[in-house]
């Protein structure tokens, strides 16, 4: 719940689905050689003028107790790296469309690039944007895109 005060710093939960744990070792040549634990000092330290909550999971089920909370705990935006989940889970999407805020679908590769099972994400139909390709690089885009669009909504 908002607290009495208002707040000047837009809460953002980062959620990060199955596989993302291996970043830099898992096929470098598509994801890159940045860790996961590098992409979140870069989110909670100087990535945008938000507090972030970063969470990430092998577990579907985890991905939606964490939709839930948001929405629970009434978090402003989520920024939603759900790895393969993006393409085959309908309850994480149902779960998003429960959220009221703004979502940012987060691809570290460019998916319409590869082979053709990730051509179709499930998640970006609930999503308000996605960002894709730009590598690690993208979760400071993916943040200071949903802070902007958290302001938006005033």
């Amino acid at each position: 719940m908002h607290s009495d005060h208002s707040r000047d710093r837009a809460r953002i939960d980062v959620l990060n689905g199955p596989n993302l744990n291996r970043l830099g070792t898992r096929q470098p040549e598509i994801y890159g050689t940045t860790t996961l634990a590098e992409i979140e000092e870069w989110c909670t330290s100087s990535a945008a003028p938000a507090e972030v909550r970063f969470r990430q999971s092998n577990a579907e089920h985890d991905l939606i107790e964490w939709i839930h909370d948001a929405v629970d705990e009434r978090v402003d935006g989520i920024v939603i790296n759900p790895g393969a989940y993006g393409f085959t889970s309908i309850a994480v999407v149902d779960a998003l469309k429960m959220f009221a805020g703004p979502i940012v679908e987060l691809h570290i590769s460019n998916p319409m690039r590869r082979e053709s099972y990730y051509h179709t994400s499930l998640v970006a139909t609930v999503a308000t944007a996605t960002i894709a390709g730009l590598g690690a690089r993208g979760y400071v885009v993916a943040l200071n895109a949903i802070v902007d669009l958290c302001a938006d909504r005033g």
